[in-house]
Parts: C-alpha cells; structure tokens; sequence
C-alpha cells in the first residue's frame, strides 16, 4: 500500500532560490515555470536570473519593482548613473561581473552595491570575504546593469592604469619622418602599449561586428565606444594620458601628418585577421575641445561579396535591381542616409558585373573596398582630382561601367547623366530620403527634367534595421489598432501572423544580432518618366509608383515584421510613413 502511496503523490516541490520563491509568492511566477527556469539553469551551468531574464517569463522592469517590494530595498534607475563617477577599486572587477553587481558608494564600514537579486546570499559573501566590509543592496534593474558592467568594464583601462605612470618609457621610433616638427610625436607612437591597446580595440571591434570605433577626449576622461548593429556601446575607459599618444599611432600607420592636429584628416590602414585575410580601416580625425576625436570605419571586402540575397532584398526588389544594372546603359542610383550601406550594395552590383570583358572603373572619396579587376580611383581635392574630373578623364578610358561614390554638384550630375545616355552603364549614390524625392532632388540641383526622364533607369533607397535575434526573440500581441497605425493595411492585420519582440540572451546584444535592408526600389517607368518632363511633384511620382507596386519604405519595413525578420519598433524608428 505504501508503494501505491508514493506513486500516486505527486513530487515534493522543488528547493528553489531565494529569487523564484520571492517570485512565486509575489505572484509574478508559477512554481512549475519557476522550477523548469531553474532546472535549465542548472543544466546550462548558468545563474537563475540570467536564464529567468533570458527566458522572457518576468521582464526586468517587474523584476525590479518586485525584489525592492519583496525586501524593502530601495528602487534606483541606473541610467540616471554617471559611469565614470563610479568608485574604482573597491571591488574586484570579476566578482562584479559574475554577480551582476556595481558598487555604487562606501559608507563608513558598509559598500552600497546594485544588484538584481538581494537574495543571492553567495554574493553578499564573496563580497564581505573580499572587502571586510558589510553590504548594503539596492535594486536595479538586470538589463540595465549588465549593459552598465560593459560600459564600465575596466580590462582594458586597468591594463593601460598599470601601464602608464611616472616610470613610463617609450620605444625608439620605427617610422620614417619626413618633418623636425614631428620628431617628438614619433617618439611616442611605436611605444608597445599603445600599440597593444589598438589592436585589442581592432581585433575587438571585428569580432563584435561592430562597423566604427570612436576614440574621445573629454576633460577628465577618455572613451573608447563601438557602433554595433547601429548603436554606440562604450567598450572602454581608458585613462586621459593616453589621448596624444594613441592619436599619434593611428595617424602614422594610417599615413596622415602626426604634426597636424588642428585640422580634420582622413585616411586608411590595413590590419592582418589570419592568413589570408586583410581588413581595411577607413580613419577619421576630427578637432575637438581637448584633443582629436578618432573614428575608424571597419571595411570588409568580403561584405561585398556575399551576394545580393544576403542584403535584404525581397525577390521583387531584387528582380527589378538586376534587370536594371544588366542593361547597357542608364543610370542607377542608391539613396539613403550616411550609414546605411549604400556602399555595400554599389559594390555587390559592381562584383556581380565585374567580368573579365567588362571595363569598370569608379570614382571614390575614399575608395573603401578593394575589388580585383576594377579601376579605382580616390578623390583628392588637394591635388585637383574631383569627381568631375575623374569621370571627364574616365569617358576617355573606353569603359563600359562606371561607378561614382557620390552625386554632389551640378557639373559632376552633369557628366554623369551625359556618360549614361551615351552608352555606358553609370552607379551612384544621393542622400536622399527616398526613391520619389530624388527625382525632385535631382531637379533642383539644376538638372534639366529630359535629361532625368533619359538618363535614370532605377532608384533604389535603403535604410538598416537591426535583425531579431533568432535564438532569443519572442512573439509579442500588438493591438489592431496600433498595427494599423504604422501603416498596415486592413486585410495585412487578418491574426494569419504574428509579430515578434527582442528579449535578449548571451548571443545577441538586447534581442538584436545583425542587420537587415529595407528598400524601396523604383524602377523609371513612362508614367514617371511623364511627371518628370511636366516637373511633377514627389508626392505624384510616389503615387505612380505605388499604383504600379512599388512597395514604400515604410511597407518594406512592415513586410519583414511579418516575416518575424526584424520588430516593429525598429521599423518605426528607421522609416517614414
């Protein structure tokens, strides 16, 4: 009978941490999802919380106000946190970010620590072990003070704190100098920290995908921050006396005047990733109130050649994109603001046509990636090399293709339209804010509207969204109405799909991992062609086009919400209605 018993009673609830028992009591979890988080954790060899806040099952925001509920601990907003106020040293680095903690003050004998979960009695151990001192908690919300910990991670700063002090010598200098003026900066550039420190930043930069590293002098401190899936995230904090030092290096292997600092450059430099592989940083130098601002654009030639289906481009769009650039002749120009991959689709157009029996050449300021069997040419305004003097010189090298990096005057729009009604192929880019507004852009930069109308075969316009983390993104309910709102239409919003939100685990960066187009390709048709040679307004050649499916910026945004590619939010953030 005992045997019976035992089969038929259900098992004893599972010993859970102090955390899941203050959820479930609080109502905020049920004990079987609390235990099954628990069980995953443990399986996974991660902490509770992590996998709890990875998991989507309590938000960050509901376990904050429970915990300073449940342990009468007060409620503080990290964002209103100066992180380069933040006391240094009181606590090992490790144990915070292990724990998820940030010391925020020492009062007498007590530390004053942010955590997410006061009830991890191991925590309050190891910090009392290591301090001597007592703990006093208060609540912060879990993703706000992981992305605290990364933007005041110390590895790199202290290493360059230990590293940079009175006894600090310098490396005999390795570079040729061409000026007296620049012999004492030299001095200081082959010095092996430094050089050190920038390669970590590369070689970081690269791993993270991040498309731009910026290096700031402020007064009292010195930041060092990566453009990841669109945002700036600071990486690190490196100390003040650095600034001339690290200026000095990168403008020498970028080959730029180290003894010019009150003017911006430009320039490029290689790093070596493996055997074989090279990656080209185009540099940017910029004075500013208490030193030179320092930003690096990461340019992987192999982005352009993964193929115009890793883009974005839905097949319409695509279809119309290469029937345009296989024609003979005409023009086709990418619009959009800076930074949303204009280059990497005029380049992955240029290696599709990049055939042996094909002269291309390209005008570019700066050419940014290195295509074998393509005649580049970088612009130098210094020595009188301006894109309309390259394309003048271009129409008398025989080519079939020809490609300029931007569109920004009449004399150049003008040779441009004149190479592409005589026979050859011509890419561009305009910062434009969508494909019917270039036409109008063109005009009024003084261009004749027949010249237009028989010239221009396809605008496309692209903006990046950042794409859904896969592994982590979770199925949201948006009201109707609010559906509607951003621009979907009635027999969209049928319940046949559903939208997806970001939630975030160790693989992405807040639910996001990568970055998708969305574009809006308008072929030149004879209607459009009509509104142009009568001086038609943008809003009737973006009427024409719809009527004749042409899908808005906006409606290439929402179409990949319901593709579960990216999430509303992020499509609102980069479009107009």
């Amino acid at each position: 009978m005992a045997v019976i018993d035992t089969a038929i009673n259900p098992s004893p609830p599972m010993a859970l941490p102090g955390l899941g028992r203050a959820l479930v009591v609080a109502g905020k979890l049920g004990q079987k999802a609390a235990e099954d988080i628990y069980r995953k954790a443990q399986s996974s060899r991660t902490r509770f919380i992590a996998e709890l806040t990875g998991s989507g099952a309590v938000s960050a925001f509901d376990l904050a106000h429970t915990m300073s509920t449940a342990f009468a601990a007060p409620l503080l907003d990290l964002e209103a946190i100066d992180v380069h106020r933040l006391p240094k040293g009181l606590l090992d680095s490790k144990i915070c970010a292990t724990y998820r903690i940030v010391v925020l003050s020492k009062r007498n004998n007590r530390l004053i620590v942010a955590t997410a979960d006061p009830s991890d009695q191991e925590a309050a151990e190891k910090i009392k072990f290591s301090t001597q001192l007592g703990v006093d908690w208060v609540i912060a919300e879990y993703d706000k003070l992981s992305r605290l910990l990364e933007a005041s991670s110390t590895t790199a700063s202290e290493a360059m704190e230990s590293i940079i002090g009175d006894d600090f010598e310098f490396d005999e200098a390795t570079v040729d100098s061409t000026s007296d003026d620049q012999d004492a900066s030299v001095a200081e550039v082959e010095d092996a920290p430094v050089v050190r420190f920038l390669q970590k930043m590369l070689l970081d930069a690269f791993n993270m995908r991040a498309s731009d590293l910026h290096f700031e002098p402020f007064e009292q401190y010195y930041r060092v921050r990566f453009r990841v899936d669109g945002e700036l995230r600071e990486i690190a904090s490196p100390p003040v006396a650095i600034k001339e030092k690290l200026a000095a290096r990168i403008k020498v292997i970028s080959k730029l005047d180290i003894s010019e600092k009150r003017v911006p450059q430009d320039g490029k430099m290689k790093l070596k990733i493996g055997p074989d592989r090279v990656i080209d940083f185009r540099v940017s130098t910029l004075p500013t109130m208490f030193g030179e601002k320092i930003v690096i654009r990461i340019l992987d030639p192999s982005s352009a050649k993964l193929g115009i289906d890793a883009l974005g481009y839905e097949p319409e769009e695509k279809e119309r994109l290469l029937a345009a650039i296989k024609r003979p002749y005409g023009m086709v120009l990418v619009t959009g603001p800076t930074g949303s991959g204009k280059t990497v689709s005029l380049y992955t157009c240029l290696n599709i046509l990049n055939k042996p029996g094909v002269n291309i050449a390209t005008a570019e300021d700066p050419a940014e990636i290195t295509l074998p069997g393509v005649n580049q040419v970088s612009m130098n305004e210094k020595a009188g090399m301006t894109f309309s003097v390259a394309l003048k010189a271009f129409l008398r090298q025989d080519p079939d293709i020809i490609m300029v990096g931007e569109i920004r005057d009449l004399e150049t729009a003008d040779i441009a339209i004149k190479a592409a009604q005589t026979g050859h192929l011509v890419l561009s880019t305009l910062h434009t804010n969508d494909a019917p507004t270039t036409l109008t852009r063109m005009r009024n930069m003084g261009i004749a509207p027949f010249n237009i109308a028989s010239s221009v075969i396809l605008i496309t316009a692209q903006r990046l969204a950042r794409k859904l983390c896969p592994l982590c993104k979770a199925p949201t309910d948006i009201p109707r109405e609010t559906l509607l709102e951003a621009g979907f239409k009635e027999e969209q919003v049928d319940g046949s799909w559903t939208p997806f939100r970001p939630v975030g685990c160790s693989k992405c960066t807040n639910g996001y991992k990568g970055r998708v187009g969305i574009y809006q390709a308008m072929p030149i048709s004879e209607e459009i062609q009509r509104i142009v040679l009568r001086d038609g307004s943008a809003l009737e050649i973006a009427a024409q086009a719809e009527a004749e499916g042409v899908r808005s910026l906006r409606q290439s945004g929402l179409h990949k919400v319901k593709l579960g590619t990216t999430s509303l939010e992020e499509v609102l953030g980069c479009t107009n209605v």
